[in-house]
């Protein structure tokens, strides 16, 4: 006899917005499990020490943005532990010897953008401004539960009504902005604004963060535009900060909190299969055999276990299961972490004490071809001979993370071929680590030799250790034809399934892409608000 557990909700997959959704449904009152399949809690976001207790390591996800506030106060998490420190400027060396350091305050770069073009520093102000104003527009909509457009229902027919009444604001001009931002890439954005290569490379980094698409490819100025909404509390746009502790410290957090509220949360629970009958969902089942039973499930794993592994395709609509097939969840992205014994000495601006320019996102990134060429290169079927890196130093802001007097930094770089999801390529992998490395230490000399240890992670790691499919940290490309009311599925971007009772709150929905927790809140707005419908259809039943 199989042994079995009753909850009125479980939540599949232990990641942030796992944890969130386990929070918001214990908060409500619902007798509430979370289970993560792994040892450990946080998914992406987690802390790991691969080199000892001494150094503490954000293995994949390594900043903070984007989490809106609403969570952080119905949560508590300031409570629980959650204090993130706002990033410094970001600071990009070249080899002929010039530099920038940027500011989150525009006003403060025209001078330095001056040493690139006095063109585009006098563009600045406007393209920042310009950038301000699609947020306003684009933040609303990361909080707004897509409607299913073309649906005739009343309750449908609604919620696009509300949709269009929360966008009045748009006119013309802006509509057509907004359409570009969605189809454009953010090569030919920036070409409008600004003449150095230099300059636009930079400018294009968030453009192609975690994205399998080079600077030209089209969709990439929306990706810019999404990491270009965040807000870490102090009013910024696109802010970034550092979690004291690491990341995994933002997922102890939460998890404080949903056990606060009551919540359960279970590691080393694998789900082997959701258990569906009738067309609606029954329970899970663990590897091993033991069942949990509840009529709500909620699975934050990526859709295409979820959907293709986890449930018998038999149960779902066979469009349905065409379109996660198709669902795209392509990466090249490598992870490369290291523990150094000091700060990068650079030329262009010497010295291993601690400066401003250690204390943000230190970029190698020489120029746009340069991102297009090593994004070329992974097209073509091998890693970037040039890769580009997203570099952060998080232990000049955090020293808990290091000893005294050492440095973890962490590098996100780009590319190698899709298909290294497939299978392990250990030697390539510290070979493209190799050229990394041998980039930062063409900037600083001091590099290199600083390095005492070092962590790569490659996309068949991030598949098959953490659970991302293809090695992609979205859950599934940010392109124009896989956002807003296709996230993941037409019919089912409203957090819902083919399923009565099991709803989908991965990054892979809408409002997923970084540590933002919006899907779970989305998510469980809507599973909470069909609960109480089904309470008053029973009351009324009654009467």
């Amino acid at each position: 006899m199989r042994a079995q557990h009753q909850y009125d909700a479980i939540v599949i997959g232990g990641g942030h917005n796992g944890l969130v959704a386990g929070a918001y449904l214990a908060r409500a009152g619902l007798h509430t499990v979370v289970l993560e399949a792994r040892d450990d809690i946080g998914g992406a976001a987690r802390t790991e020490q691969p080199w000892g207790p001494e150094f503490k390591v954000t293995a994949l996800s390594y900043v903070m943005s984007l989490m809106p506030p609403t969570i952080l106060r119905d949560l508590e998490l300031a409570r629980h532990g959650y204090h993130v420190i706002p990033m410094g400027p970001s600071y990009i060396a070249f080899p002929d010897g010039r530099s920038l350091l940027l500011d989150d305050e525009p006003s403060r770069n025209i001078d330095e953008v001056a040493k690139l073009s006095k063109h585009d520093a006098a563009n600045l102000m406007d393209y920042e401004a310009w950038l301000r104003g699609l947020a306003d527009v684009l933040a609303p909509l990361l909080l707004t539960t897509p409607p299913k457009l073309g649906s005739r229902r009343p309750r449908d027919l609604v919620d696009m009504l509300r949709l269009a009444w929360g966008v009045r604001g748009l006119d013309v001009r802006t509509t057509a902005e907004a359409t570009r931002l969605m189809t454009t890439s953010i090569s030919d954005l920036l070409a409008r604004w600004f003449e150095s290569d230099q300059l636009k490379g930079v400018l294009a980094i968030n453009g192609i963060i975690g994205t399998w698409a080079g600077p030209d490819e089209p969709g990439t100025a929306y990706v810019m535009a999404h990491h270009s909404i965040g807000d870490v509390g102090d009013g910024h746009l696109g802010s970034w900060g550092y979690p004291v502790g690491g990341m995994g410290a933002v997922s102890e957090a939460i998890r404080r909190s949903a056990v606060s509220f009551g919540c359960e949360v279970r590691t080393g629970a694998h789900v082997e299969r959701i258990d569906v009958a009738g067309g609606a969902v029954r329970g899970v089942v663990l590897r091993g055999g033991e069942e949990l039973r509840a009529t709500t499930v909620v699975a934050a794993t990526h859709p295409q276990l979820t959907f293709l592994r986890q449930i018998d395709r038999a149960e779902l609509p066979a469009d349905f299961v065409r379109d996660l097939e198709a669902w795209r969840s392509r990466s090249g992205v490598v992870k490369v972490n290291v523990a150094l014994t000091e700060l990068p000495d650079f030329i262009a601006d010497p010295g291993t004490e601690l400066h401003a320019r250690h204390t943000g996102a230190v970029e190698l990134c020489h120029s746009l071809e340069y991102l297009e060429r090593a994004f070329q290169d992974a097209r073509e079927g091998r890693a970037a001979a040039r890769p580009f890196s997203d570099g952060v130093i998080p232990s000049t802001l955090d020293p808990s993370i290091a000893p005294e007097g050492m440095h973890v930094m962490s590098m996100f770089t780009q590319w190698v071929p899709h298909t290294w999801a497939d299978e392990s390529h250990p030697a390539e992998l510290e070979a493209y680590a190799d050229r990394v490395v041998d980039g930062y230490t063409e900037l600083a000399p001091n590099f290199k030799q600083s390095i005492v240890h070092r962590q790569v992670i490659g996309p068949y790691e991030m598949e098959h250790d953490y659970g991302l499919i293809g090695g992609n940290i979205f859950h599934g490309e940010l392109s124009a034809d896989q956002l807003f009311h296709l996230r993941p599925a037409p019919g089912y971007a409203d957090f819902t399934t083919p399923i009565a009772g099991l709803y989908q709150c991965s990054s892979a929905t809408h409002g997923g892409g970084g540590v933002t927790g919006i899907p779970a809140l989305l998510c469980t707005r809507r599973l909470l608000r069909d609960r109480r419908r089904a309470q008053w259809r029973k009351k009324l039943a009654r009467t």
